[in-house]
């Protein structure tokens, strides 16, 4: 890999995002980054893996951690999610502990700043949600905090609409060690396609499917190849859910549902391959995954890794 010296001051370093599930660290990553390689999704714990984003400047470089929400675990995926969380705040060089503005200081608040007691990492407290509240609302929200936690630097922003993020990414740059490059300049992530296109086609059926279906939904890639002399990518994925209900649901009417989730899906994946993709989706059940180490492991939720 090409790597830039740090005789010119180059900056770079890890950053890890934290947070409540749905306080928006996934809107936020694909707001810095400047293309979608997190999934969004009005749910909470949309979030299963650290994703690597990667920011090149001329003179640093960020490589952010976007962690699933910390909350209180209740299967193995949970206690996983939570592993990941934690793990990270041990690993980086910075934390950007993000709250909503537009809700209270509560339990899961709490929770977090317990974990940050024994911890030596700088953390930036991260208003986000700027635009949802009221200016005058905001200055008792950073004084409240400021009572709890010695804070290095306390942002309010919008990740949604792009308010202040870039004096905080200026602040970021300012608590950076000097070091090297460690990803080439035009990478963005340090996950495979492959996984990417996973989390779309999950994010379009969480999307789709609102309250209908939780979150025992996972996907796996089964085919990715270029069909030969043709400029298309043909892509076969499995929808796994855990009862037949929600299979019955993902298919919809007719195979309607599990049609717009392709539909919309296919539009990310053209998107992010730059080609043309003929995507084929699947839908298949198994009772209670999220509490099965050995399928967690095959559809990616790997524990070695973390």
């Amino acid at each position: 890999m090409q790597t830039k010296g740090n005789e010119n001051g180059y900056k770079s370093g890890f950053i890890s995002i934290i947070g409540r599930p749905n306080v928006g660290k996934s809107t936020f990553l694909n707001r810095v980054i400047g293309q979608k390689i997190a999934i969004m999704s009005d749910k909470p714990q949309t979030t299963r893996n650290k994703i690597q984003g990667v920011l090149s400047l001329p003179d640093a470089q960020m490589v952010f951690i976007d962690t699933p929400g910390i909350h209180k675990p209740k299967h193995k995926l949970g206690d996983f999610m939570m592993k990941v969380a934690q793990n990270t705040l041990k690993e980086v060089d910075l934390i950007l502990f993000m709250v909503n503005a537009e809700e209270g200081f509560g339990r899961g608040e709490e929770f977090i700043l317990e974990k940050f007691q024994t911890v030596n990492t700088p953390i930036f407290l991260v208003i986000n949600k700027i635009d949802q509240i009221h200016p005058d609302e905001l200055l008792p929200i950073i004084e409240s905090y400021k009572e709890k936690y010695d804070f290095k630097e306390i942002v309010p922003i919008s990740a949604l609409e792009g308010n202040n993020v870039e004096r905080l990414l200026e602040q970021i740059k300012g608590f950076l060690p000097e070091g090297p490059q460690y990803y080439p300049a035009d990478q963005v992530t340090d996950h495979p396609e492959r996984f990417i296109i996973t989390e779309m086609i999950r994010e379009k059926a969480l999307h789709l499917t609102r309250e209908e279906i939780p979150h025992s939904l996972a996907v796996v890639l089964d085919k990715m190849e270029r069909q030969s002399n043709k400029d298309i990518i043909h892509v076969m994925a499995t929808v796994i859910v855990e009862r037949d209900s929600q299979k019955g649901i993902i298919i919809g009417k007719q195979g309607s549902m599990l049609k717009e989730i392709g539909k919309r899906a296919r539009v990310d994946i053209e998107n992010l391959l730059g080609s043309k993709v003929f995507l084929e989706l699947w839908v298949k059940v198994q009772k209670d995954w999220r509490n099965k180490m050995s399928q967690l492991r095959d559809y990616g939720f790997n524990e070695d890794e973390y």
